[in-house]
């Protein structure tokens, strides 16, 4: 099953495609959880703050589903 995944700021240098490369698609097997996905894609788990499928915020156990569409995003910092 597909899923679309977009990895925001820092988290992009994990895109296959490359930095700065927008949306990709992976193709993972059924009963894939969102940690799952951040293991397949190298993302260490202290590099993510939260995460989106869907327009809805999930944790890392979250099964994936055909056709969701992910944001991930890293802690954000500035002053």
């Amino acid at each position: 099953m597909k899923v679309a995944v977009r990895l925001y700021a820092t988290l992009s240098k994990y895109n296959p495609a490359g930095p700065g490369a927008g949306s990709f698609v992976v193709e993972v097997e059924p009963g894939t959880t969102l940690a799952d996905l951040y293991e397949r894609l190298k993302i260490p788990p202290g590099e993510v703050k939260q995460a989106f499928i869907n327009g809805r915020r999930v944790e890392p156990d979250y099964v994936l589903q055909e056709n969701d569409e992910i944001g991930v995003f890293p802690p954000v910092a500035g002053g």
